[in-house]
């Protein structure tokens, strides 16, 4: 797997379609907020004026996330992830803990944009179980550290695409 591949956002077409609407609808709302900040500015004292600061600062949210959103949808692979032999972004990962097979997790790997799409929790592939899971193959035992600090041991017992 090269490093482009297991950097790339999977969506499905409906996640996909759903952050273009929010991206359309942010869009679209520019006005409104653009006119809420001129009415506020009309008020008077603007060092004193707690409206339009808070419009100013609603206002500078929205364009982050509009332009997060314009650069991650960009970015994203839409449609089914590749079939693959081992973990990629996009797959659906079944792991047991420390030689447990009763402690079992499911999960997707994937950017948790997704995550309103699907009932499963969303681990990134950039967190410290995304890293360690990454290009490993049904049965593979890995090591990783958590955030804790303490080094958790993990085998993959399968996986498969993400459906959305």
């Amino acid at each position: 797997m090269t490093s482009s591949e297991a950097s790339k956002t999977w969506l499905s077409q409906d996640a996909y379609d759903r952050l273009q609407a929010e991206l359309d609808e942010l869009i679209a709302a520019r006005p409104e907020i653009a006119a809420e900040i001129n009415a506020r500015r009309e008020e008077g004292d603007l060092r004193e004026n707690g409206g339009y600061h808070a419009a100013r600062e609603e206002q500078g949210k929205q364009e982050g996330r509009i332009l997060y959103l314009k650069e991650f949808l960009r970015n994203a692979e839409v449609g089914d992830t590749p079939t693959a032999d081992k973990v990629t972004p996009g797959m659906v990962v079944t792991i047991y803990f420390d030689d447990d097979k009763s402690d079992t997790e499911k999960f997707l790997l994937g950017s948790r944009e997704i995550a309103s799409t699907t009932d499963l929790t969303v681990y990134s592939p950039e967190s410290a179980l995304g890293k360690a899971i990454l290009g490993a193959a049904s049965g593979q035992t890995v090591t990783y550290t958590a955030p804790s600090g303490a080094d958790i041991k993990v085998t993959v017992v399968e996986f498969s695409p993400f459906g959305g």
